[in-house]
């Protein structure tokens, strides 16, 4: 018996990282896979610290900021000065990430335009509070802000 969440969570998977590979063969994309998680991760994060970073991935904090200045070198995350605390910078993507991360998220937009489009509006509601429901409630483990 298949489970229907693994395998829609495994097409995803799988087109992404195609597509993924596809850029950096295509030299659209000066990242490696591992630099385009970590740069997903700094964003998911919302402007996490080098040490939040770090600890969330569970690597060390000099690994951290090795992977970082390599990101920030190549133009995909910068470092934010606190304002309430000078010695405390946090990480964000920047605009060369949302290019990328916004060609990403087109399929998303397709598979959404389908399920809109072949089910009832009320269908697609219960859907969305399904996985709102999924997303705020069953996956402690990431560990991430909840969003509405």
């Amino acid at each position: 018996m298949s489970n229907p969440l693994s395998e829609v969570y495994g097409k995803f998977r799988v087109h992404y990282y195609r597509d993924v590979f596809n850029r950096i063969q295509a030299r659209e994309l000066s990242l490696s896979a591992v630099e385009v998680y970590c740069v997903e991760i700094i964003k998911a994060l919302n402007k996490p610290t080098i040490n939040e970073f770090a600890n969330f991935i569970n690597i060390s904090s000099p690994n951290a900021t090795y992977k970082v200045n390599s990101l920030i070198q190549k133009g995909y995350v910068v470092k934010v000065q606190s304002e309430t605390d000078k010695r405390e910078y946090y990480l964000d993507v920047t605009e060369k990430f949302y290019k990328y991360w916004n060609l990403s998220e087109k399929y998303l937009d397709i598979v959404e335009k389908r399920l809109e489009e072949n089910l009832t509006a009320e269908e697609f509601e219960t859907f969305n509070s399904i996985l709102k429901k999924i997303s705020n409630e069953m996956m402690p483990e990431v560990g991430l802000p909840e969003r509405e």
